[in-house]
């Protein structure tokens, strides 16, 4: 048996273990706000969304944004990273090889879905909030790495 507060929604998974429904909620949440307030940063920059959570096998993508540049329209492939607490590492530090890789690899499916491999530009970026105060609020590393 365990213990819990009268105000916590606790479900059984299928796994049999007890989960916080409401914290997993809060995380999602966060996350989406998160993603919004990236969103809406990088349409004030002049960026146009064409996609949002983008998801196959191999992984997802936060945003799939496009930008007119002198030589025609570059895909932007966004990651968004949020750090709430200052015990972990800043968001901008979180984005490590394997990750990158991973993103790079749904991004070039998702080209390939659209029959767009090799016919168009593009590049990654991160987006970084910070709620810890330690960082500057919102960071748009363009170009973050590359394939």
């Amino acid at each position: 048996m365990f213990k819990r507060d009268k105000d916590d929604a606790v479900a059984a998974s299928s796994d049999g273990h007890a989960h916080n429904t409401i914290s997993a909620h809060n995380t999602i949440s966060m996350g989406a706000q998160a993603e919004a307030q990236a969103e809406a940063f990088l349409q004030q920059q002049g960026l146009v969304t064409r996609t949002k959570n983008y998801r196959c096998k191999l992984g997802e993508i936060d945003l799939i944004m496009l930008q007119k540049t002198a030589r025609g329209t570059c895909f932007v492939f966004v990651e968004v990273r949020l750090r709430t607490n200052k015990r972990f590492a800043p968001a901008i530090e979180t984005v490590d090889y394997r990750k990158q890789q991973k993103i790079i690899r749904t991004a070039t499916r998702f080209l390939q879905e659209q029959r767009l491999f090799d016919k168009v530009a593009c590049r990654f970026d991160v987006i970084a909030l910070d709620q810890t105060g330690t960082a500057p609020p919102i960071q748009w590393i363009q170009n973050a790495f590359g394939a």
